[in-house]
């Protein structure tokens, strides 16, 4: 197996980090602090490794995660068919909107695949109107029907 790229490479703190990260956060004044104690760390250190790890995208996001209709708001799975001709350009229209939490691309006929996220349930509709007047495309509008619960961890080494 190769080795990841040198902006990739973690050292057996940074694995330690994310690997007790998987695992929950702690509620307290502190949790920083608590984390670095519990690696051997300080507080400050634990930061900057965050930081770091964000920075070079090994990480893509560090925070909580909401069930968002529970605080009021929506979110939908949605895709488009884009020709391809135009695939970078609606790319960039529809990521250009603080409603598109992430955006995928696949093979298949629904080629541009994205998350909708909005404080309120109209916010869903509206995002909705503002791609298709951008892109001049249809927007299909996927719900959630169920809630599954899947814990992946992954080990960092």
């Amino acid at each position: 197996m190769r080795p990841p790229p040198d902006d990739l490479a973690l050292d057996a703190a940074d694995r330690a980090l994310i690997n007790a990260l998987q695992g929950g956060f702690p509620l307290c004044d502190e949790p920083f602090r608590a984390v670095g104690e519990s690696l051997g760390l300080s507080e400050g250190e634990i930061i900057e490794r965050l930081r770091a790890l964000l920075e070079r995208r090994v990480l893509t996001r560090f925070g909580p995660l909401y069930q968002i209709e529970k605080l009021g708001g929506a979110f939908v799975l949605a895709a488009l068919k884009v020709p391809e001709d135009r695939f970078e350009e609606v790319a960039a229209l529809v990521n250009a909107l603080p409603e598109v939490a992430h955006n995928y691309r696949r093979e298949h006929a629904f080629n541009m695949w994205f998350v909708l996220a909005t404080e309120t349930s109209a916010g869903i509709a509206a995002a909705i109107e503002k791609i298709e007047a951008a892109t001049g495309l249809t927007v299909f509008a996927f719900p959630k029907e169920r809630e599954y619960f899947v814990e992946l961890k992954l080990d960092a080494g």
